[in-house]
């Protein structure tokens, strides 16, 4: 007698992947599988396999790379439809949660490598510049996220206020500066700096110091804290235990 269309399924080469995990675990599967088990049962003639070699191929095999995939583009790709493309930048979204999750359940901010430990995810490979301000209490834990600007960095853009309202009305005991560089590189910049100025002049002002200004690139950072530092918004690095090693 023919197979059952039932024993048939459980061969097909697209359903390799999700026994594998089944009987080994997610670790052991390539990344062209996890993007199959995600891409489902295929398109048209197409295979699941075939289309996630293409989602690959047009992210030049680089995880890094597919996870700055818009929807759009991904729509783009043959194979791929508006509910797959879907489905695959929710899979990617919840990485970057799970990863900012984890360094957000851990202890207080203690240095840049934490901030970077727990922005890394979101910001290393977004393509165009987020400046955000991490609000922290009197223990250095992160009260609150305020994305403040989104595109080119420009001081003549960012507003003291949209930082420093917030920070009031959450009552902050001081204020960490994140933002990323599409070009992988986190050298500040001059304009980096010119923000860094102004808007640790505002915080002075009202008595919540700006403490770091982390720069987030493809993977590694930045820190203007000892620049901070040296201009009196914190004291040296080596004073009390909260003033420099944020």
């Amino acid at each position: 007698m023919p197979p059952s269309r039932r024993s048939y399924a459980a061969t097909r080469p697209d359903d390799r992947p999700r026994e594998r995990l089944r009987s080994l675990g997610s670790a052991s599967l390539s990344l062209a599988e996890l993007v199959a088990l995600v891409v489902g049962s295929g398109s048209g003639s197409s295979s699941a396999s075939e289309i996630a070699d293409r989602i690959l191929a047009s992210a030049d095999g680089s995880l890094t790379r597919l996870a700055t995939l818009d929807v759009s583009f991904l729509e783009s790709v043959s194979g791929v439809g508006v509910a797959t493309a879907a489905r695959l930048a929710a899979a990617l979204e919840l990485g970057r949660r799970a990863a900012s999750a984890a360094a957000e359940s851990g202890d207080h901010i203690r240095g840049p490598a934490d901030v970077f430990a727990r922005m890394g995810p979101r910001l290393r490979s977004a393509l165009q510049e987020e400046f955000h301000a991490l609000l922290l209490n009197s223990r250095h834990r992160v009260i609150r996220e305020v994305l403040v600007t989104r595109g080119i960095l420009d001081s003549a853009l960012i507003h003291p206020r949209e930082v420093l309202r917030p920070a009031v009305g959450e009552g902050a005991a001081g204020i960490i500066l994140v933002h990323n560089h599409p070009s992988g590189d986190p050298t500040p910049s001059a304009e980096d700096r010119a923000v860094t100025r102004q808007l640790a002049e505002a915080g002075r002002a009202v008595g919540i110091p700006i403490l770091d200004h982390v720069v987030i690139g493809a993977g590694s950072y930045a820190s203007l804290g000892d620049e901070l530092g040296r201009t009196g918004s914190l004291p040296a690095r080596n004073a009390a235990p909260h003033a420099g090693n944020i």
